[in-house]
């Protein structure tokens, strides 16, 4: 299973926002925007802070993809 933040990016395009600028709203570290970038695992809370920041759910800034059998 692979987690994909395009629609994260999407959001943020459409605020026009920059990733330092969630990151910095968020109280989010470089190291957190990386993996982010990199579409690893984040813990809840950090998702958490992001829609509280750009007042949306979850599902509005990940989505998972499930494997290929």
């Amino acid at each position: 299973m692979a987690i994909s933040y395009k629609r994260l990016w999407k959001k943020l395009i459409d605020k026009e926002m920059k990733k330092s600028d969630l990151a910095k709203a968020a109280d989010l570290s470089t190291w957190t925007i990386n993996k982010l970038n990199h579409g690893e695992n984040v813990n809840a809370d950090t998702l958490a802070k992001i829609c509280v920041v750009l007042d949306c759910g979850f599902d509005d800034i990940m989505e998972i993809i499930p494997e290929k059998k």
